[in-house]
Formats: structure tokens, C-alpha cells, sequence
């Protein structure tokens, strides 16, 4: 049977787009064989496994979209190259899609010399928003749950959430990894969050987290980020004061002093504007304290000044704490040139082996 034009080239288009999905999720082709040695000593490669495992989650869901079973899988090899095996999906009560995995790192004997020391024995990933029919309708909808600061009342995080408790009582935290990207980031920050408060702290990856603010981080000019960044300081502080009052707590009942305990890795590309506020909030908390304004900066960093406003327009009770604000953290900056959002947005770049980077610790005090 002979195919007309139209269907030619409607044929070639699909063979085309299959392909190039093919390359992206092909672990022969895109993940980081160079790890053929592990050392979980260093971070680098923590980093890099962390990102793998992630991507595995997406390609799960792929796989399921796709049918893909069996040979035609493409996930396996990214976590099964680093010794891991998948012993559960979590999977949507509301679109059936797998948005999570839980692994099970299990070395073989010959390996039993190498660095295992910081090695996890589980490690809980989260996929981000997957641009396809099957699932993103879903994903979108909790992408705007994340806006509105409601991603705690979501059944997906609520699935995320028995999980990670469920591991941390059967195992212990030590033992335990968390790792996610975009909205997977932010089920991991809010379930590491939720979870310390509890006293159990998890060694947590967060891959490009988002952090919704207005776009400072994109102005050049370091005086007017500066001076703009010092303004919404003192206008949360006040606002704070106003419609808080100005009660004083000790630090054993500070619920930011006692989260600062948990000091997460976040990963984040500063051409990426859906994470790259993330710099200024740490670099700008480390100035404010250097010119004497900390006790300012104590108050304006554990609110959103939108949310403020929001309540006060409301006249509502106190409203959930916003999810991007954190006390502690060790923050990459992946300094490496980006050619576009996607690539600067993307978790391949996380597992490159020639990354130019920048990392910090930054504590709360």
C-alpha cells in the first residue's frame, strides 16, 4: 500500500521523534559510563548516582507510556549500573503514572573493598513534569499547586510522604537517600522538611528546586540586586512584625532554628530562572549578616513576603510555611555555559564529568 505525501512525512516525523527519545533516555548513550568505579566519598560522583537515579524514574514512566517491557526497557540501566536494584514504583492515585521509585542498593561481594561508607542503603527518587499526554495534565496541575504554595495538600505528595516515613521507620534516617528534580525537588524539600522536624534528618539531593520569587537573580547589576534585595528584607520584617508581633522564642522552639539542622544539597544552574533565586537568598543572608543587618534577615528568611501580603489581604489565619525557604544548605552552582532554558532546566547536565562548579555551605544561626 502506497503512503501519499502527507503520510510520508507524517510517518518520517514520528520515526524521527522516536529516535531522538530514544538517545534521551538510552543510558548507553547519555548517562555517565565514566563511573565505572565507585567512591562514595566523593561528591561528584554522590551527585552524579543521585542524578541517574532520578532519571531512572523518568524513564519508568516512559517505559510505561511507551509499553516498553522486558528487553525494549530502557530504566534498568540507571540504576543497575551502580549496583541498585527497583523494588518498588510509586505510582499516582490520580493518572495511574509512576512519578517516583524506590531503590535498593545491593553491591556485589567482589566490591565489598571499595568506599561503601557513605553509601545509602535505599534511596527514594522523584521524577519532574514530563511534557507528554499521559501524564501531564497531573503533573501540570501540582506544578500549580507548588505556586500556591498547596503542594502538602496533593495525594501524590501524600503517597511521597507514607513512603519516605514507612523507610525512615523501617530502616533508620542514616540509611536513607532522598533525591528529585524540579517538582520532584519540591516533594523532596517538603518531605525532608517535614520529616526533620520529627528529629530525622535525611542526606537529601535536590535538582533544580524551584523557588518562586521575582527574578532578581537575572539582573547584572550587583548594587540594584543588592539594594532590591535589601528593600523586600526590610518591607518582610516589618510586614512580619506587624502582623505577627514582635514575640520572642527561644531557639528550642524555633521551628527554623530547629530545621536548620537538615542541610540538603541543591544543585542549581543560574540560567535557570525556575531555581536561580536560590544564590541570592544565601549569598544575600551572608551579606545582610556581614553589614549588621542579621536580625532583620532572621525574620525576613523564614517568610515570603508574597504570602505575607496574601494574609493580610485575607485577613486569613496563618498560612502554610512556604515551601522554598530554608534554613540551611550546601548549595552547587553549575557555573558551565548553557545554551538554552531546557539544557539549563535539564537533570543531564548533573552527571557531566567536566562541570565547572560552585559549592557553599551555608548555616543558620
Amino acid at each position: 500500500m502506497q503512503l501519499s505525501i502527507s503520510e510520508y512525512q507524517k510517518e518520517r516525523t514520528r520515526t524521527a521523534n522516536a529516535v531522538m527519545s530514544f538517545e534521551r533516555e538510552d543510558f548507553g548513550l547519555l548517562g555517565p559510563l565514566h563511573l565505572n568505579s565507585i567512591d562514595w566519598e566523593n561528591s561528584n560522583h554522590r551527585r552524579s548516582i543521585a542524578a541517574s537515579l532520578v532519571q531512572g524514574t523518568y524513564i519508568l514512566e516512559r517505559d510505561r507510556q511507551e509499553k516498553r517491557q522486558g528487553s525494549q526497557a530502557l530504566a534498568p540501566p540507571w540504576w543497575e549500573f551502580f549496583h541498585f536494584k527497583l523494588i518498588r514504583q510509586l505510582v499516582d492515585d490520580s493518572d495511574s503514572c509512576f512519578f517516583g521509585a524506590i531503590y535498593e542498593y545491593a553491591p556485589p561481594s567482589s566490591h565489598c573493598n571499595d568506599s561503601i561508607d557513605r553509601s545509602p542503603r535505599y534511596v527514594i527518587a522523584f521524577r519532574g513534569t514530563i511534557n507528554k499526554p499521559d501524564s501531564f495534565s497531573r503533573d501540570f496541575s501540582l506544578d500549580i499547586h507548588i505556586i500556591r504554595n498547596g503542594l502538602h495538600q496533593t495525594s501524590r505528595f501524600e503517597i511521597a510522604m507514607k513512603a519516605v516515613r514507612n523507610m525512615v521507620a523501617m530502616v533508620g534516617d542514616s540509611n536513607v537517600w532522598l533525591a528529585g528534580h524540579s517538582l520532584g525537588a519540591a516533594i523532596v524539600m517538603l518531605a525532608g522538611k517535614t520529616i526533620a522536624k520529627t528529629g530525622n534528618f535525611l542526606e537529601a539531593f535536590l535538582f533544580n528546586p524551584p523557588f518562586l520569587s521575582a527574578p532578581i537573580e537575572r539582573i547584572n547589576y550587583g548594587n540594584v540586586k543588592h539594594g532590591l534585595r535589601f528593600a523586600s528584607s526590610v518591607i518582610t520584617a516589618g510586614l512580619v512584625l506587624a502582623t505577627k508581633g514582635n514575640s520572642q522564642t527561644s531557639q528550642s522552639e524555633d521551628p527554623f532554628f530547629i530545621l536548620s539542622a537538615w542541610t540538603p544539597c541543591l544543585f542549581v544552574n543560574p540560567t535557570d530562572h525556575l531555581c536561580s533565586e536560590y544564590i541570592g537568598y544565601f549569598e544575600h543572608r551572608k551579606k545582610m549578616e556581614e553589614i549588621g543587618y542579621g536580625a532583620i534577615e532572621r525574620l525576613a528568611t523564614q517568610n515570603s513576603l508574597g504570602d505575607l501580603f496574601m494574609s493580610v489581604v485575607r485577613r486569613s489565619a496563618e498560612a502554610a510555611e512556604p515551601l522554598h525557604l530554608l534554613p540551611s544548605a550546601y548549595l552547587t552552582v553549575n557555573l558551565t555555559p548553557s545554551q538554552d532554558f531546557k539544557q539549563a532546566h535539564g537533570i543531564q547536565q548533573w552527571w557531566r564529568p567536566d562541570l565547572h562548579l560552585k559549592c557553599n555551605l551555608y548555616k543558620y544561626k
